[in-house]
């Protein structure tokens, strides 16, 4: 992992090149980590999650010996205790941070790194990237959350499709679809990357982590639950300073000053 700090932002770059960002358990254990501290940084407003070389990330490292795989007390495999220990607390720190979390996704993401991406608040990629449902070719079933975001994200036909057929889905397709955000030119999405990340890390950062569990929220809520949800949101955006900041700069005619409070 390379872990930087840009003015109130957290880049977390997977760093891995020569195996495309495989996600090896070390890796997963450090990003994890590094993902945790920065979300529990009073001086960090977001996290950026990128990856070094050609790729984001070709999923999860298939390169070990097979008789390190998990096994359970029984003795036979047991890849689900891979994603209890791994995949799955780092997907869910995603989502319970209530900081704004940006992927660029430069390259191929794949399997479980394609499910890295989804979980991000907003995701950006460089027109070359491409997403991979990939574990279908090995006999396997998508996991880090991609059947849980795929489905919302673009509907069960195309999630099915992504899913059974294994198939690549470039970075337009990928916008167009409503997977990710934006699509960016290869050579502008570092800079595209920090850009937006920076933005939102100046922004009114609680009513942000609001917005991220309303809108969470609502992918299996009721509209009763979620206006009743909205009432208790709102009332608590209401109490912040940004809203102070935000009303009289409305007023005065001019760009407002937020400081996350």
């Amino acid at each position: 992992m390379i872990v930087r700090r840009e003015e109130k932002v957290a880049v977390l770059s997977l760093n891995r090149p020569k195996s495309l960002n495989a996600l090896s358990p070390e890796l997963i254990k450090e990003l994890t980590a590094a993902f945790n501290a920065a979300a529990t940084d009073p001086d960090i407003g977001a996290i950026l999650l990128t990856g070094e070389g050609r790729a984001f990330s070709s999923g999860a490292d298939l390169s070990g010996d097979p008789n390190d795989l998990p096994r359970g007390s029984d003795g036979q495999l047991d890849l689900g205790l891979a994603l209890e220990d791994l995949y799955n607390p780092f997907v869910q720190a995603m989502r319970d941070t209530p900081k704004p979390v940006v992927a660029a996704v430069n390259g191929v993401a794949a399997g479980a790194a394609a499910g890295f991406a989804m979980a991000a608040d907003l995701t950006i990629a460089a027109r070359s990237a491409y997403f991979l449902q990939a574990f279908v070719n090995i006999g396997l079933m998508p996991d880090a959350g991609c059947t849980y975001t795929l489905g919302q994200a673009v509907g069960p036909q195309r999630a099915m499709g992504m899913a059974m057929l294994g198939e690549r889905i470039s970075a337009e397709q990928a916008r167009d679809w409503g997977l990710i955000w934006d699509v960016v030119e290869d050579e502008a999405l570092p800079e595209a990357g920090l850009a937006l990340a920076t933005r939102l890390s100046k922004g009114p950062l609680k009513a942000l982590g609001h917005i991220k569990q309303a809108i969470h929220t609502g992918q299996s809520g009721t509209l009763d639950g979620q206006l009743q949800l909205e009432r208790e949101l709102q009332c608590a955006c209401g109490r912040t300073d940004d809203f102070v900041e935000g009303a009289k700069a409305f007023v005065e005619k001019r760009r407002p000053h937020f400081n996350g409070r």
